[in-house]
């Protein structure tokens, strides 16, 4: 399998983050507010980096409870599934994205308008999938995600076509991906920010599933949170569960890479 490169900022970070829309400083002639000045912009954004990372490393100390971790563990798909309940398709934004920042779902092709069998592990309600549907005519698309709503509700999305894609609730870690899909019979895979929701013991069976379906060459498309970046560094005390593992307040845990995890 080949995998692309970690991505160390994720894109949903950078979303939230943003960049703020004026800077004031000051001058000669007074005080200047301008809304280009992109040195002054990255020193402000380093400095905040560094505030937060002092912050981090002060509090990021205490580990949860091993009864309180196990009983994460143990509601993981219900916390995902309260979580699709509560923000129904509403949270993430649809991901136009995916094409251009992996040029490997065109160069991967033997031949122009060869179709393609993907899968997309972690599909959540379609943010990927019909964006992906919608751009490229030549692909059949196996979602399939940890959540029972999520799924129901990609099944429910007015472009759900069973001409065009799959969508079956799966746990990566131990459902194996060949009750739905022939082995060996997959191009390419689409992991973004999807093995960050898993335990970190639990992702090698989740790889080693992905390995049964995917053909000798396949393509591995990976994108998820990198460590020290703005997610990271905001959880406060109490949130930690292990080296570059945390959780939420709803119950929902991520893990953040580094470049090293993948070489």
């Amino acid at each position: 399998m080949n995998i692309s490169p970690l991505e160390q900022n994720s894109m949903d970070i950078c979303a939230e983050e943003g960049d703020k829309p004026t800077v004031e400083t000051n001058t000669s002639c007074g005080t200047c507010f301008s809304s280009d000045v992109p040195f002054q912009k990255k020193v402000d954004k380093l400095e905040l980096t560094r505030t937060y990372e002092a912050q981090h490393t002060q509090s990021d100390i205490m580990l949860v409870s091993e009864f309180k971790q196990l009983k994460l563990e143990k509601e993981a798909q219900k916390n995902w599934d309260l979580f699709y309940k509560r923000n129904s398709t509403n949270f993430f934004k649809d991901r136009h994205w995916t094409t251009r920042e992996f040029e490997e779902l065109k160069t991967c092709r033997e031949f122009e308008n060869q179709r393609l069998t993907m899968l997309e592990a972690g599909c959540g309600v379609g943010n990927c999938l019909f964006p992906l549907l919608e751009e490229d005519h030549h692909i059949f698309i196996y979602a399939c995600d940890f959540s029972p709503r999520a799924v129901q509700f990609v099944k429910q999305n007015p472009c759900y076509n069973p001409d065009t894609c799959k969508a079956f609730q799966c746990d990566l870690t131990k459902d194996s991906l060949t009750d739905n899909i022939p082995a060996d019979s997959v191009d390419v895979v689409t992991l973004i920010f999807v093995l960050s929701a898993i335990h970190p013991d639990k992702m090698p069976l989740a790889v080693e599933n992905i390995y049964k379906v995917i053909k000798p060459g396949g393509c591995v498309l990976f994108r998820d949170y990198g460590f020290n970046d703005h997610a990271m560094l905001r959880f406060k005390t109490g949130n930690k569960l292990g080296e570059n593992f945390y959780v939420r307040q709803d119950g929902t845990r991520s893990y953040f890479f580094t470049t090293g995890e993948f070489c």
